[in-house]
């Protein structure tokens, strides 16, 4: 996401701790066959940090790294990355090209140093806990996958975060004015899901789709009956962008063959009105590498 609401980088500064010696340099050791580590940094440098390159054994080319993803304290990040945390059940805020780590957003899972899950019982997770139950247990972790914004007229806007829980089939909203999680959903069809969250050009569903094939309903049905009874599926949640929620009731799915699927997007400009999702295990094996059939990707 481009940080157009925050000021731009300056970096004056840079050019004048650097000077055009130092830079020149690199770019000549570029065209001449790449970096070289045994040059030597020259000049250019105030002699402290000259001192600090040397003792540290720095080439040139670590040098231009340095100042390239360097920034200030009270600098902001032209970019910031929303990455899924996987098995913590998170979503890190990072900045870019500094890479800091500018905030964690819990999501799935209770996180008492943040106070998330814990004392206020209107929160998104105190919410959803009790629609993913295992031996009648709120289940309290999650894989998440996939981060998605909102957007307008298929570009990204900035006011929304989707982001998916693979292994227990949920949804969750962010609000970026906050940074906080204000809703999760839990897709009633099947227990897993990985195409999440794709939304239409102009946010009006939230794509997701799921990856095992399961018997639709979450119920249980032997492999021996596969073809007859797992099915895929491609649900579309309505997004009421006014209150910043799914709207379960205006959602809706669509049925896919018992493969597995993997990811999804939505269709823009000529292919809008469009969505895609690919498939794998298209024949539908189920395992059993003990009775000598070959292994499946799980």
């Amino acid at each position: 996401m481009r940080g157009s609401w925050r000021p731009k980088v300056l970096w004056p500064f840079l050019l004048a701790l650097v000077g055009s010696v130092l830079w020149l340099g690199c770019r000549r050791g570029e065209q001449a066959g790449g970096p070289s580590p045994g040059r030597p940094i020259s000049g250019g440098l105030p002699a402290d940090a000259l001192k600090v390159a040397q003792e540290r054994g720095l080439s040139p080319d670590d040098v231009q790294a340095a100042l390239a993803t360097y920034m200030p304290a009270g600098k902001y990040d032209e970019y910031v990355m929303f990455s899924s945390g996987g098995h913590s059940g998170q979503v890190l805020v990072v900045g870019l090209p500094s890479m800091r780590l500018l905030k964690v957003i819990a999501v799935f899972t209770p996180e008492p140093w943040q106070g998330y899950g814990y004392g206020v019982q209107e929160s998104a997770i105190h919410i959803s806990t009790g629609a993913v139950r295992l031996r009648s247990q709120p289940v309290t972790w999650a894989d998440t996958h996939h981060p998605n914004l909102s957007e307008t007229n298929g570009d990204y806007d900035g006011q929304f975060l989707f982001i998916g829980d693979k292994a227990n089939a949920r949804l969750a909203v962010i609000d970026l004015r906050d940074f906080e999680t204000k809703q999760i959903v839990k897709n009633p069809l099947g227990y897993s899901s990985h195409g999440a969250a794709f939304v239409t050009p102009n946010t009006e569903y939230v794509v997701e789709v799921s990856q095992y094939a399961s018997p639709l309903g979450s119920r249980y049905a032997p492999l021996s009956r596969y073809k007859e009874e797992y099915r895929g599926w491609m649900a579309f949640w309505k997004f009421d962008r006014q209150r910043g929620r799914l709207v379960p009731e205006q959602s809706f799915a669509v049925e896919l063959p018992p493969y597995w699927q993997d990811l999804a997007d939505c269709g823009k400009l000529a292919s809008d009105g469009w969505a895609f999702c690919n498939s794998f295990n298209t024949e539908m094996a189920t395992g059993g590498v003990e009775e000598g059939n070959p292994p499946f990707e799980a």
